[in-house]
């Protein structure tokens, strides 16, 4: 269909031809090309009309000789070769120009239309109806077995992450590209439940790179440096600590797109309100803050089972720093294991410490060569309540941690080998196992430079 009337193309044309008005400014005048306006008032300056010839006249071998070479003979543009043959388009004497020098041209009568190829067409997928099968169509049977291979082949799909309740976007748009050269798009996207726009756009999300990929790598490789044991938050202190501002919660949600997760066992503290004890009292009140070293000091007994036989480790920990001042091992938890270790702490202290040494109520703790010990020094001693493990949290928080971080994470074949392993550990708490508490740092690592700061 022509876009311009007969009529409007006349009232262009007068426009002009009786107006004083050049051919560009009437052309803006009518919204036109004014090559088009050109081409019309030249066709009707030579035949008195737009176009002499009907439409859909098909253009023989000599009409489009004659014009090229009257073209040639005269020495025409195209433009005035269409004006004077009334040609809709100067292009397409151009173009019979080329066919005339090459030898192509021939006359369009009526081409010979290529045989239709008759296609099968491939049913639609359709959900089954609730009807007998036997008064179904054939073509309405195919459909359903077209929806219910569609259906099996994403669920196989599906098989592969966490199921359908929990399979996000993402994973949907790639089982759906996968499987849209095989079944229709739409009909995919109806099944996996996915908007078309959110397909398309979750392809191009898909296509575009990674920014945190060079993140990524530096996770994986603090995680893999600190065995797992290390959390998102410590693993944030640690890429902090090399320079690279992140938010902690960019990092945990990184751990969780990359499977990385802490091995250390959750600790979980249950608690008995028992009577106060009454060989010594409760001067920490669960205050487990120091101000300054050797200012406050916990301690406890724990034990391990290895190969049928018990190793019991007797620490001491100063709350200042949560280092471990001294340690003591033995397969036996007789008096001796907590005197040597008391022997080795006290090398650390002055001679008059102000210092509080808080336990539980263990019998260690009660017997009177300890207190004696204690008393010659100058020590105050301090005692949980009855069956309140609260009250000596610091304490069995480090012995929660050293069992995920280590004990339970290993096997062993021999006490020995159990204490070669807790001497490497409580070396590696000490000086390498950073502390969110402790500013991102070691507690040898706090107490050098709170010395060289007040030095």
């Amino acid at each position: 269909m022509n876009k311009y009337t007969e009529q409007f193309k006349l009232t262009a044309i007068k426009a002009y031809l009786e107006g004083s008005k050049g051919l560009r400014t009437v052309a803006q005048r009518f919204d036109i090309d004014v090559s088009l306006l050109r081409r019309w008032v030249s066709s009707y300056k030579l035949h008195g009309s737009i176009s002499p010839r009907k439409r859909g006249q098909p253009y023989s071998a000599s009409f489009k000789r004659n014009v090229v070479e009257y073209k040639r003979t005269h020495h025409l543009s195209l433009r005035q070769v269409a004006a004077h043959f009334g040609l809709g388009q100067s292009s397409q004497v151009g173009i019979w120009e080329q066919q005339y020098y090459s030898g192509d041209l021939e006359s369009p009568t009526i081409e010979k239309r290529r045989k239709s190829v008759v296609m099968t067409k491939k049913p639609k997928p359709a959900v089954p109806e609730d009807k007998d099968d036997a008064l179904k169509p054939r073509e309405q049977l195919m459909a359903e077995l077209e929806y219910l291979r569609m259906e099996n082949a994403y669920l196989k799909e599906l098989e592969a992450f966490a199921g359908a309740e929990k399979t996000t976007a993402t994973e949907k748009t790639l089982i759906v590209s996968k499987l849209k050269s095989v079944f229709p798009l739409a009909d995919l996207l109806k099944l996996a439940g996915v908007a078309r726009s959110t397909f398309y756009y979750q392809v191009q999300a898909q296509q575009r790179p990674d920014k945190h990929a060079s993140l990524k790598e530096l996770v994986q490789r603090v995680y893999d440096q600190e065995k797992g044991l290390y959390g998102y938050r410590r693993i944030t202190a640690v890429i902090r600590s090399l320079g690279t501002l992140v938010n902690k919660k960019l990092v945990e949600r990184l751990m969780v797109e990359l499977g990385l997760r802490s091995i250390v066992r959750p600790k979980k503290y249950r608690s008995y309100r028992g009577a106060v004890g009454r060989t010594a009292p409760n001067l920490l009140e669960r205050n487990f803050i120091a101000q300054r070293p050797n200012q406050k000091w916990v301690t406890d007994v724990t034990e391990f089972k290895v190969a049928q036989q018990k190793l019991y480790l007797s620490p001491v920990m100063d709350l200042y720093n949560r280092e471990i001042v001294a340690y003591e091992m033995a397969t036996r938890p007789c008096l001796a294991l907590v005197d040597n270790m008391l022997d080795k702490a006290f090398k650390r202290l002055q001679s008059e410490p102000k210092l509080v040494i808080h336990s539980d109520q263990g019998w260690h703790y009660q017997h009177s060569q300890y207190r004696h010990k204690l008393a010659k020094l100058g020590v105050k001693q301090s005692m949980s309540r009855k069956g309140n493990c609260l009250d000596n949290a610091a304490m069995e928080s480090f012995f929660g941690t050293l069992k995920s971080e280590f004990f339970y994470l290993k096997r062993f074949e021999s006490v020995e080998a159990l204490k070669t392993g807790l001497d490497e550990y409580i070396h590696y708490y000490n000086h390498d196992r950073i502390k969110l508490t402790l500013n991102s740092l070691s507690p040898v690592g706090y107490r050098t430079q709170a010395v060289q700061g007040a030095s």
